[in-house]
């Protein structure tokens, strides 16, 4: 490559970060708004909390069941323009969530909203990795903005709510969605971000022995690491809520800001190290560290249940960089988009049941400690899945893409 193209390259990747990492932030900061939201809809709509919940569901599986389509049409149409469409289309979603009128109409634009918002992880981070040369600090970084989306529902959520009502609470961070998505095709107009076929760092070919068997392990990895995740989300601020005091939703959510804040934090250090040592170590590691953490869950109360939650939800979150760069490096780069589609279907869409399970075990329990022991034995499982990966390879040296 000419000396002009690739400082055109670099300064599309960086902005190809930005954008990825926002996007990002964007794609968490809406369904934890809803949770916290669901505290105050029960007597705006006059359903049961369970009932509430469950206006969500069709958006969850949306959100992952979707997420094969959009990748292959980043694959084979465009990623920047796949890119485009999920700020707009999301942003313009999450304002019609604020204007609903009734529960069918609220389910509706909470299903909008899940359609959109399919599009970012086998789209944004199959082109964040095409674009990022240290892959894994790449992710890390990303996460970290995975991490602040639903630390910033939190703060959203609470100061919105409490001044405006819950209709605030999707409406203004909508708007701000469509705004990104205009100055990002400004960007695109411009040149500043181009479409980029080829990674920046190339990795070997995996065999098709090793691609199958990592394929098939990582099924069942991610379906229960989002599992955890997704049944995780919906319960911390009713945990908060009747567990710390008095706790009203203002409390609850800041609750929530603090956890993801902090756990968001580790999925920087978790991704420097993927890069470095074993991804594969790091992956099984996380899972184990969150067996007793989870349990601890169970029956943790006052300062010590969110001292725990961070810790539990940040060995999950830190498995997320390691769990990526494992993907990546078993999928070509033409159909990375796609593969990471079929993640989120397991992530997303089939984990996602995972908030109708949560009011399920609620609902004929009373209480979280069976859910949570659930949640312990789906972390075990991914450690001993995890166990069963191919071998590390070596990776090859920065390769400018053409």
């Amino acid at each position: 490559m000419s000396s002009a193209a690739v400082a055109i390259s670099a300064r599309s990747a960086r902005a190809s970060l930005a954008f990825s990492c926002v996007g990002h932030a964007y794609a968490h900061i809406f369904e934890p708004i809803f949770f916290i939201a669901a505290l105050v809809l029960p007597a705006e709509m006059g359903m049961s909390y369970e009932e509430v919940l469950a206006l969500i569901v069709a958006g969850k599986l949306c959100y992952g069941l979707l997420a094969p389509l959009a990748g292959w049409l980043g694959d084979r149409w465009s990623t920047v323009g796949m890119m485009a469409v999920y700020f707009l289309g999301l942003g313009g979603a999450a304002v019609g969530v604020g204007f609903a009128q009734g529960p069918w109409m609220l389910a509706l634009a909470l299903g909008l909203m899940g359609v959109f918002g399919s599009i970012y992880h086998p789209v944004g981070i199959a082109w964040l990795i095409r674009n990022a040369v240290d892959k894994g600090k790449a992710i890390g970084l990303n996460g970290v903005f995975g991490g602040i989306g639903p630390a910033l529902a939190g703060i959203v959520a609470g100061g919105l709510i409490a001044v405006s009502g819950w209709r605030a609470a999707f409406i203004v961070p909508g708007v701000a969605v469509v705004a990104t998505g205009v100055l990002f095709l400004v960007m695109v107009l411009r040149g500043v971000v181009v479409e980029v076929r080829g990674d920046r760092r190339p990795e070997p070919a995996a065999s098709r022995e090793d691609a199958v068997r990592a394929g098939l392990v990582l099924s069942v990895t991610m379906l229960c690491a989002g599992l955890i995740y997704q049944s995780t989300q919906p319960v911390l601020p009713k945990l908060f809520a009747e567990r710390l005091g008095d706790a009203g939703v203002a409390v609850a959510a800041g609750g929530v800001t603090v956890v993801y804040l902090l756990a968001g934090l580790t999925q920087i250090l978790a991704g420097h190290l993927a890069d470095r040592l074993s991804p594969r170590r790091i992956y099984i590691f996380a899972a184990l560290a969150q067996v007793p953490l989870l349990l601890g869950l169970a029956y943790a109360s006052g300062y010590g249940l969110v001292a725990v939650a961070v810790l539990a939800v940040s060995f999950n979150m830190a498995g997320i960089p390691a769990e990526n760069l494992l993907l990546s490096r078993y999928t070509p780069a033409r159909w990375r988009g796609t593969a990471f589609g079929l993640k989120f279907v397991l992530s997303f869409g089939v984990s996602g049941l995972g908030v109708p399970l949560v009011s399920v075990i609620r609902g004929a329990t009373g209480g979280f400690e069976a859910l949570f022991l659930l949640l312990a034995i789906a972390a075990a499982m991914v450690a001993l899945a995890a166990s069963r990966l191919p071998p590390e390879r070596v990776v090859l040296a920065e390769v400018p893409a053409e």
